[in-house]
This record gives C-alpha cells, structure tokens and sequence, in this order.
C-alpha cells in the first residue's frame, strides 16, 4: 500500500499538494465565492440594470452616519481596551505560574460560548435585578433599595461603555491567544541577556517583546476590528433592535426587516469596504508594505 501511495505521488510530481486542498477550494467557491459574487450584483442591479442609486440611498440615509459614528467609537475604543488587557493576560499567563493552564482554560470559556447565549447573559445582568446589581449589592457597594436602571433609555453614552465592557470578555480571548502564542514563540534568552544588562521589565517590555510580538499585535489587532465593525447580535440582544445603531445592523434591518435586498447588499459592500480599507491603513501604518518590500530587495 505504501509502495502504491509512492508512486502516486511520483506520477503526480510537485502538485501533489495542491490537489488534496481541491476539496476546500470547491468548498469556498460554492459556500462563499458565489454568494458573495451575487451579493455584489445585487447591489448594483436595478431595474433597468446597472445602478448606483441604492448606494445614493444609503449615503443620503441620516441612520447611515449615526451607525457609522457609532460603529467607529466603539471600534476605536473596544479594540484599545481588548489589546490592552489581552497583552497583561498573555503576560501572565506566559510567567507559567502554578495554575497557569487553568487560568487558561476559564479565560477561553467566552470564545464556546454562541453570540446569541452571550448577549443574553449580559441583558440579564443589565437588567434593573440583573446578577450584577445583585453582585454590587452583595459585595455592598449598592443600595438595594435604588437599583441601578444600567439600560435606561436614552443612555446612548452609558450604553456604549456596558458594550465595551461586554464585548471585551468575549474578545479578550481571541486576542490574547494569539498574542499569546507569539509571547511562547520569542526566546527566553532575550529577556535573559536584557536583565543582564539592567533594562527593567518595563524597558524590556518595550524595546524587546512589543517589537518581537508585532506579527502576532497585527493579526490580533486586524482580526478584532474586523470582528469590532461586524457587531450586531449582541448589541440587538441586550439593547433591542436600532437604539444603538450600528452598520450591521442597518444592513440586516432593509435586508431582512424591509425586505430591500438590494439596500441591504448595498450596505454590505460599504461594511466590506471600510474592512479593507482598515486593514490597508493599519498594514502601511505599521510599515509591513515597507517591511515586505525590505525583504524582496
């Protein structure tokens, strides 16, 4: 059997691997490839055939900027937060003190957990006899007479900030794991030789392991804002449907609640746009064109 595998890959010679990954490219090209391709037309088809007038729409849609503002702030603060507290888990977890691996183990809990199953967990916490007030009144930092009223209506700033505290358990996992395995990647010795030499922790924090983690700080930091610009099942679960608008949910709404498909692809090319552009701005920003460009010459 062995012998007749051999020869297989003789006959097939050095496009032996890129057969077996045959499967997955049929795969992505029927499950991602053509509904994306037909998500694009859609965007552009009217009527009368070409069209831009949906893109017009949204432009012109006052719900549009608002979505956008907040989608943005959120972002910009969500993601900071997320890295920051990932790096100090990856950190510590990294030391490997004693029960390390456990630590581990109940920090990657919120990543099993399903979109929906986790926004519920927090609306009831939110709620005005949540697990949270119950929580501050137990440990005795609340009145339990004056309930805290945390999803008060209105609250537009207030909300933002329970979102970001919400979403960060739940993206604080995915981040620090790969910061983490970047941490587990970087010798030991490098720190070694910079204690040697009298450079504090905070020196070598900074001019050692930040530089050497910055592959696996860009992954992280892409993946997140990705992840930051496509919320939408916790947001609608804990503070109902567009009273924090964000563009997902926008996008949902013409397309599912209003039935404009086209509207609602349309959206969807502005939220796959500004994914894109992100993900540009942050790579030539950090100087990664200049890096690959370094390494070609």
């Amino acid at each position: 059997m062995a012998t007749k595998l051999g020869g297989l890959r003789t006959k097939l010679g050095s496009y032996y691997p890129y057969y077996l990954i045959i499967p997955a490219i049929l795969y992505y090209i029927a499950f991602w490839a053509i509904p994306a391709a037909s998500g694009v037309a859609l965007a552009f088809q009217g009527p009368k055939g070409f069209t831009l007038r949906y893109f017009q729409y949204v432009i012109r849609d006052p719900y549009f900027y608002q979505a956008l503002g907040y989608t943005f702030v959120f972002l910009a603060i969500s993601v900071t937060v997320e890295f920051i507290l990932a790096l100090a888990v990856a950190l510590l977890i990294n030391t490997g003190f004693k029960g390390a691996s456990i630590f581990l183990f109940v920090a990657l809990i919120p990543m099993v957990l399903p979109e929906i199953s986790y926004g519920a967990i927090w609306a009831t916490g939110y709620a005005q006899h949540g697990w949270l007030n119950s929580l501050l009144v137990h440990v005795g930092l609340m009145d339990p007479s004056q309930p805290m009223a945390w999803l008060a209506y209105g609250k537009i700033a207030r909300w933002m900030a329970l979102l970001i505290v919400a979403e960060a358990w739940r993206g604080l996992p995915s981040v620090m794991i790969i910061l983490l395995a970047g941490l587990q990647g970087i010798s030991k010795e490098y720190g070694e030789a910079a204690r040697i030499f009298g450079a504090t922790g905070f020196q070598t924090l900074r001019k050692i392991t930040i530089p050497l983690l910055k592959p696996s700080i860009q992954t992280a930091l892409i993946l997140r804002a990705i992840g930051a610009v496509q919320i939408f099942v916790i947001i609608t679960v804990i503070f109902g449907h567009r009273n924090l608008p964000v563009l997902v949910e926008e996008a949902v709404y013409y397309f599912r609640e209003l039935h404009q498909k086209q509207l609602g692809a349309a959206y969807a090319l502005i939220i796959m746009g500004i994914v894109v552009t992100l993900s540009v701005l942050y790579l030539w920003l950090s100087g990664s064109f200049k890096g690959e460009e370094g390494r070609g010459e």
